[in-house]
C-alpha cells in the first residue's frame, strides 16, 4: 500500500510540474492549417464544425483570440511564420520568389541548437523546388512533391490529404525518436475546392468548407494521439496557426488573396507550452503570426535575432498585458490581374487600408468592416500612412516570380491564376484599378479556373464570357479562354483569344507560349516561331517552349536553329527525354548513329523514357552494327507500348 501510494504521489507530481529549462529541450511541433478562419473553430465559438483536436489544444494551451497574418497568400504567409518577418522584408511576395539566404528560418535556428528538423507539406504551393524555394533551408528532411504529369490524379500531384501528410510525419518521427525534434506539418485541406472525404462530405453536405476543417482537425487529432502514445505530447511545445482565412463571400470575395479584411487576415493561434503551463487561458491582445518565432525562441531560452520584426509574447503568456503594436497586412496578388496592390494597418480598435480608394474602419462600432469612414485628416490614418511609408523604405525590391510553365499548371490546379504578374513596378499603384471594383470579375475568373480544372470546360467558358462582358480589357480572361479552346482543339479561336491577351499585356510569357502552340497547330510556323521566341525572351527557362520552338525551326528548314533550341532544352532538364529524342532524330537523318545513341542512352536513364526512345535507340544500334543491343531496345519499346495500351 505504501509503495502504491508513493507511486501515485510521484506520478501526480510529475503530471503537475511545469516544464523548466533544467529539463531536456522539448520537441517543437508547428502545425499550419491552410485557409482556416478563426471564427470557424469550435473553441473560438463556432458550433457548426466539429474540431475536437483544436479544442483540446485550447484546453491544454493558450488561445489567442486576436491573431493576424500579414498576407492572405499561402507561400507568403508561411514565409512570414517561418522567418518572423513581414512580406516586404523577406521578399516572398509572389509565387516562385526565393526566400533570401540572409533571412534565417525556424529550422536553421533550431538545427544549430541540436534539433532534428523535418517538414511535411500538404500542397505543391510550398514545394521548395518550385513555388517556394528557400523554405526548406535548415530542414534535414523536406517532403516535396514528386514531378508528376498533369494527367496524374490531383491527390499526390498538387495536394495531399491531411491524413497522408500526418502519416508521413509520424513515419519520420518513428525513424527519428531521439530528440529534440522540430516538426512542421502543413494541412492544406480547407483550401478550395472544398472536397472533404467521406464521411465528412455527407456530414457537411451543405457546408463543405466546414467539412474540410473537420477533416483537417481529425488529421491533427491523429498526430496528437501519436504524440500521446509516445509520451511526447505533454513535454512538447505545440503551435497551431492558420496561415490565412477565407472570404466566403464577405465583401464580395469568395476565396482569398485580393482583400485585406479580417475575413482573410484573422486566424486561429493556439500555443501549448511544455507541461501544459497556463493551460486553458485566453489572450485577447492583438498579436501577429510573425510573433510566433520569437516567442518560441524565448520559451526555449534561445537568443532572438535583432532583425526579427515579430516580438516575443512571453510576458502575455504569463498573464501580463503587452503594449499595442499594429498589424501590417500586404497583398501583391491583385497585380497578377493588373490591379492595385493593397496594404493595411490594423490596431485593436481600427483599421486603415491603403488602396486607390482608401478605407478606414472603426472595429468597435463596425467589426464587419462594412462602413468606410476614411478621412485624410484622421490622426490614425496619418499615422498608418507614415508607418507604411517607413516599411516601404526598408522593403526589399519587389520581384515577380519567374515560375516554369510546368509549375504554373500547379498554381492553376490550386486555384491561383498562373499568368505573369504584369505591372509589378508601377511607380504609383493608385493609378491601377481598385480591387474593390474588380472583385466580381475575379470571382468569375476563379470559378472558370476551377471548372476547367474539374473537367467542365463549358462551365468555364460561360464564366469567362461573362468576365469579358464585364471587362473587355481583362488579359487574364482572354488568356484563360484561349487555354480552354486550345485544350478543346479549336485552334483558330484559341489563337484569336491569345492574340488579344498578348495585345492587352505584352509582357506575359504564358500568353506568348500558348499563342505559339495555337499557331503551330494552325501551321502558321512563322507566327509560332515569333510567339515562342517572345515567350522565351520573357521567361528563358521554359523547357517545353524550347522543344516546340526547335520543332518549328525544323519544319521551317532551319536545322541549325532547331539544334540550338534542343541543346538548350537539354541543359535546362538534362534528364528529360523529349529534346534528346529530337536531337537523335536529326542525327539519325544524318547517319550519325553514335551521336544519336549517346543522346538516347541518356534519355533512357532519365525521366520516364518513352517507347520512342527505345525504338530510335534500336535504330541507332543497328546503324552501329550492335545487333543484340538493338534487339533488346526493340523489346523494351514493345513492352512500353503494351503498357500504354493496357486499359
Amino acid at each position: 500500500m505504501r509503495l502504491r501510494g508513493f507511486l501515485f504521489f510521484f506520478l501526480w507530481v510529475l503530471a503537475t510540474t511545469p516544464y523548466t529549462a533544467a529539463q531536456t529541450q522539448p520537441d517543437v511541433v508547428l502545425i499550419t492549417i491552410d485557409t482556416l478562419r478563426a471564427d470557424h473553430v469550435g473553441c473560438y465559438g463556432y458550433g457548426r464544425a466539429q474540431t475536437p483536436a483544436l479544442d483540446r489544444l485550447c484546453r491544454d494551451g493558450i488561445r489567442f483570440s486576436q491573431a493576424f497574418t500579414p498576407s492572405p497568400i499561402t507561400n507568403t504567409s508561411h514565409a512570414s511564420i517561418l522567418t518572423g518577418l513581414l512580406p516586404s522584408t523577406h521578399g516572398v511576395t509572389d509565387f516562385g520568389v526565393p526566400l533570401g539566404a540572409a533571412h534565417a528560418t525556424w529550422a536553421q535556428m533550431l538545427k544549430q541548437r541540436g534539433y532534428r528538423t523535418a517538414a511535411f507539406i500538404g500542397a505543391v504551393i510550398l514545394d521548395s523546388s518550385s513555388l517556394a524555394p528557400g523554405l526548406d533551408r535548415g530542414f534535414d528532411f523536406y517532403d516535396n512533391f514528386p514531378n508528376l504529369p498533369k494527367s496524374a490524379p490531383r491527390w499526390g500531384r498538387v495536394e495531399r490529404r491531411g491524413m497522408d501528410v500526418v502519416e508521413r510525419a509520424i513515419e519520420w518521427m518513428g525513424r527519428n525518436r531521439s530528440g529534440p525534434r522540430f516538426l512542421w506539418v502543413h494541412l492544406f485541406d480547407p483550401h478550395d475546392p472544398y472536397e472533404p472525404p467521406a464521411p465528412y462530405d455527407q456530414l457537411y453536405k451543405n457546408s463543405p468548407y466546414d467539412g474540410e476543417i473537420a477533416y483537417a482537425d481529425a488529421a491533427l487529432g491523429r498526430l496528437l494521439t501519436y504524440l500521446d502514445r509516445q509520451a511526447r505530447y505533454r513535454s512538447s511545445l505545440v503551435v497551431v496557426v492558420g496561415d490565412h482565412g477565407e472570404g466566403l463571400g464577405e465583401h464580395g470575395e469568395e476565396t482569398h488573396g485580393i482583400f485585406l479584411y479580417d475575413s482573410t487576415l484573422h486566424v486561429p493561434l493556439i500555443v501549448k507550452l511544455p507541461g501544459a503551463a497556463r493551460a486553458g487561458t485566453v489572450n485577447n491582445n492583438q498579436v501577429r503570426t510573425i510573433d510566433i518565432l520569437p516567442t518560441v525562441l524565448a520559451q526555449l531560452q534561445l537568443p532572438i535575432p535583432k532583425e526579427l520584426q515579430g516580438r516575443s509574447l512571453t510576458p502575455s503568456l504569463k498573464g501580463e498585458s503587452l503594449p499595442e503594436i499594429p498589424a501590417i497586412g500586404e497583398t501583391d496578388y491583385p497585380l497578377r490581374f493588373g490591379w492595385a496592390p493593397l496594404r493595411s494597418v490594423r490596431w485593436e480598435n481600427s483599421k486603415f487600408i491603403e488602396a486607390p480608394r482608401p478605407e478606414f474602419y472603426d472595429l468597435v462600432a463596425d467589426p464587419g468592416e462594412t462602413r468606410n469612414g476614411y478621412e485624410p485628416w484622421n490622426p490614425q490614418v496619418q499615422a498608418a500612412r507614415a508607418l507604411l511609408a517607413e516599411f516601404r523604405a526598408g522593403a526589399e525590391p519587389g520581384s515577380a516570380g519567374k515560375v516554369p510553365q510546368e509549375t504554373l499548371e500547379h498554381l492553376k490546379a490550386l486555384g491561383y491564376l498562373g499568368s505573369d504578374p504584369g505591372q509589378t513596378n508601377v511607380p504609383e499603384p493608385s493609378l491601377l484599378p481598385d480591387p474593390k471594383d474588380k472583385i466580381e470579375l475575379q470571382n468569375l475568373l476563379h470559378r472558370a479556373l476551377m471548372a476547367d480544372e474539374g473537367g467542365r470546360p463549358d462551365v468555364a467558358r460561360a464564366a469567362l464570357e461573362k468576365a469579358i462582358a464585364l471587362d473587355e480589357t481583362s488579359a487574364v480572361a482572354f488568356l484563360q479562354l484561349g487555354q480552354i479552346e486550345l485544350a478543346q482543339g479549336d485552334y483558330a479561336k484559341a489563337a484569336q483569344h491569345l492574340a488579344r491577351a498578348r495585345a492587352l499585356r505584352s509582357n506575359d510569357a504564358a500568353a506568348a507560349w500558348y499563342h505559339g502552340q495555337a499557331l503551330e497547330k494552325l501551321n502558321d510556323l512563322a507566327g509560332a516561331r515569333d510567339a515562342l521566341n517572345e515567350a522565351l525572351r520573357l521567361a528563358p527557362g521554359q523547357y517545353d517552349a524550347r522543344v516546340l520552338l526547335g520543332r518549328v525551326y525544323a519544319r521551317l528548314g532551319d536545322a541549325a536553329a532547331a539544334r540550338d533550341q534542343f541543346e538548350a532544352a537539354t541543359l535546362l532538364r538534362p534528364k528529360a527525354a523529349a529534346a534528346r529524342v529530337e536531337l537523335a532524330r536529326m542525327f539519325l537523318a544524318e547517319k550519325r548513329y553514335a551521336d544519336a545513341a549517346s543522346q538516347l542512352e541518356r534519355a533512357s536513364q532519365g525521366e520516364a523514357p518513352t517507347a520512342d526512345v527505345y525504338r530510335l535507340l534500336a535504330e541507332s544500334y543497328r546503324g552501329l552494327g550492335r545487333v543484340e543491343e538493338a534487339k533488346r531496345a526493340e523489346a523494351q519499346a514493345a513492352s512500353l507500348l503494351k503498357e500504354n495500351q493496357a486499359p
